[in-house]
């Protein structure tokens, strides 16, 4: 008789291994915090622990590629809400420079908690503004304190107002106190193990928030240190007008000339390149982070991820800043990409099946881990969802538990498993910590929307 495993997901209405491989009644054994085998009905293993999946469907987790976790705390700011993007930008930036140690940390807290409901089990995210000293840190510690797989990227903005910029100087840095914190943070907490719980990636802003000269830097920094590299790229056209008056070039050519177009990168939106840089993109293995609700509330356009995955991108999900998006649901999210790529290309152009993979292992190729991330299959790290959606709302979907999962809804995680540790039971997160964080998150949110 083999030794117990640790815990045993079983009774799977269907278990999704990957995007070939699905089995009904499956279930999952993990131990050591890896998927150690998985199976279908009759031939579990016995486990020290057992979650029942009866009736559910039990999916990879998803990986949340772009995200401004802070942001949860100007959420729906009503002054905000309805410009455009620079205009929503300019708005909000007085209102963050007022971010510290304390309000990094509960936000982090609060937003990966939501994250971790919404069926999410790794995310990055794109912390750029840096009024006060070791923010990244803040929430690395809220990560580990949760035990969420993180990747942290340090973002950065160095071009103020008084510079031909968007931010105003309170929320940025110097060039050399931006690659200094980034080597720091490079060298305190990004562990390159397999199975890594924190990593850590650099990510200057915006080809209008950063110099041409950090841009640079910070790419030979990551190739020093192999590291990944994150920024938002090609999001707005009125990118475009700015990089051609100050660069004299459009955006993805400045990102080539700054040593960013290879496969360490992966970049947000990237909604406006036109069909030659899309080439030049893919041939160098640039990933992009497609986020639906943000585009759309924005209303700004969506990338064209059917013809960004046909030349073979990867393409993940991100929820993006929770003061555009307002949600940190990666079902939602990857609900988003099913509607709109439908409504681009048309029925046939995106199946709820080809939105899981994105959100799955399209993903976990822009993190740089698609071999132990994204999948349920044997050595993979023990991520997984059991998802709950109310008998009332799947009532007459009795055909196709993939596609009920994702057009019927709402959705959640009944069960979210990060390494092996159930962080959400029963649709409840499992966090001892998070009545006092909410707490603090919803003081520190009114003083900083000056609502007394």
């Amino acid at each position: 008789m083999p030794p117990a495993v640790d815990l045993l997901v079983k009774d799977a209405e269907l278990l999704v291994v990957d995007g070939e491989r699905e089995i009904p009644g499956g279930w999952v054994a993990v131990r050591d915090g890896r998927v150690a085998a998985v199976g279908g009905p009759g031939a579990e293993p016995e486990a020290r622990s057992e979650v029942s999946a009866a009736g559910r469907i039990v999916t990879p987790g998803l990986i949340n590629t772009h995200h401004h976790i802070y942001q949860n705390l100007t959420r729906s700011y009503a002054p905000a809400v309805n410009g455009s993007l620079f205009d929503w930008l300019t708005t909000l930036y007085p209102l963050w420079a007022a971010l510290d140690e304390e309000a990094v940390y509960v936000s982090a807290y609060v937003g990966m908690t939501e994250l971790l409901m919404g069926g999410c089990t790794t995310s990055s995210d794109h912390l750029y503004v840096h009024p006060r000293p070791r923010l990244v840190d803040a929430e690395i510690r809220a990560a580990r304190d949760i035990g969420f797989r993180f990747h942290a990227t340090r973002g950065s903005m160095t071009r103020s107002v008084e510079d031909g910029g968007l931010p105003p100087r309170s929320v940025t840095q110097t060039e050399e106190e931006v690659l200094a914190d980034s080597e720091r943070l490079i060298k305190a907490h990004h562990d390159p193990e397999p199975g890594a719980l924190v990593r850590v990636a650099l990510a200057p802003c915006s080809p209008f928030s950063v110099t041409k000269e950090l841009m640079t830097a910070t790419a030979e920094l990551a190739e020093r240190y192999d590291v990944r590299l994150h920024t938002h790229l090609a999001e707005d056209r009125d990118e475009d007008t700015y990089c051609l008056e100050t660069y004299g070039c459009r955006p993805v050519e400045y990102f080539e000339d700054t040593g960013w177009l290879s496969d360490r990168s992966w970049v947000a939106h990237c909604i406006y390149p036109n069909d030659a840089e899309l080439r030049r993109l893919a041939g160098a293995g640039v990933g992009v982070a497609h986020c639906p609700s943000s585009n759309m509330l924005i209303g700004g356009g969506t990338a064209r991820v059917r013809e960004m995955r046909e030349l073979g991108l990867p393409v993940g999900i991100g929820c993006d800043g929770s003061a555009s998006t307002d949600h940190a649901s990666l079902w939602m999210e990857t609900r988003g990409a099913l509607l709109l790529g439908r409504y681009r290309g048309g029925p046939g152009a995106m199946t709820a099946r080809d939105a899981l993979d994105i959100a799955t292992r399209g993903s976990a190729q822009c993190l740089g881990r698609a071999d132990e991330l994204g999948h349920l299959r044997p050595g993979a790290c023990a991520d997984l969802v059991v998802w709950d959606l109310h008998e009332v709302a799947r009532a007459g979907a009795l055909s196709d538990p993939v596609e009920a999962w994702l057009r019927c809804g709402p959705g959640r995680a009944w069960t979210t498993v990060v390494g092996g540790r159930v962080l959400v039971d029963r649709g409840e997160p499992v966090l001892p910590g998070l009545r006092d964080a909410l707490r603090e998150h919803g003081r520190i949110a009114r003083s900083m929307q000056r609502l007394g």
